[in-house]
């Protein structure tokens, strides 16, 4: 319990020190958007053409956020190494000292780990969530066709979740931010389905 406690306290001190907090929560809610957006598109389109399997419906979800997580962890964890490296020779010029061994180092050493963790697991946290139902599905608990208007119904949840967070950071309108954001998912399912229609 002890060394978990170290290890926490560590982890603070590291995201206070690189100010990693702000980035986390901007790839936590991009990344996260576009995992709910992504199956949303996956599940409209399932329904329009008619897939009565949930097996392809949560491998195909799934398939697709994975892929968006791998690609947004390894992507993350380079491009915040990089600036990170970066900041720290900056920083050593400046004050004409090398920080070998220093907490600054260290913290700059761990926080590519950390965005690119939160980068990666956001799209899969998301998408889990809408295709809990087709999960439920394949179990034999619900079927597939309420699967698809429960999974919508929490996929525009999500959305409208991930909004009131936008709207507390902000502090303004919590209940506006979460309606733009459901409104981006209506758009596409308004798109999903006109293209359907031809």
């Amino acid at each position: 319990m002890e060394i978990l406690k170290d290890f926490l306290g560590k982890v603070r001190l590291y995201i206070q020190v690189t100010h990693l907090g702000d980035i986390a929560r901007r790839y936590f809610v991009l990344n996260g958007f576009d995992g709910a957006m992504t199956v949303l598109g996956v599940i409209l389109g399932a329904w329009i053409v008619g897939v009565d399997s949930p097996n392809v419906i949560v491998m195909t979800g799934l398939g697709a956020c994975m892929a968006m997580g791998i690609s947004g962890f390894f992507g993350a964890y380079i491009t915040e190494k990089a600036e990170r490296k970066r900041q720290l020779k900056i920083f050593e010029e400046s004050i004409l000292t090398s920080l070998d061994g220093s907490i600054y180092q260290d913290a700059s050493e761990f926080a590519p780990a950390f965005a690119a963790l939160i980068d990666g697991a956001s799209p899969a946290l998301t998408a889990i969530i809408s295709l809990i139902p087709f999960i439920l599905s394949i179990a034999g608990l619900i079927s597939i066709w309420n699967s698809y208007i429960i999974s919508i119904i929490l996929n525009l949840t999500t959305l409208f979740s991930l909004g009131v967070y936008l709207g507390k950071i902000a502090g303004e309108n919590i209940w506006l931010y979460g309606l733009c954001m459901t409104m981006a998912g209506a758009i596409i399912a308004i798109i999903v389905f006109a293209l359907g229609g031809f």
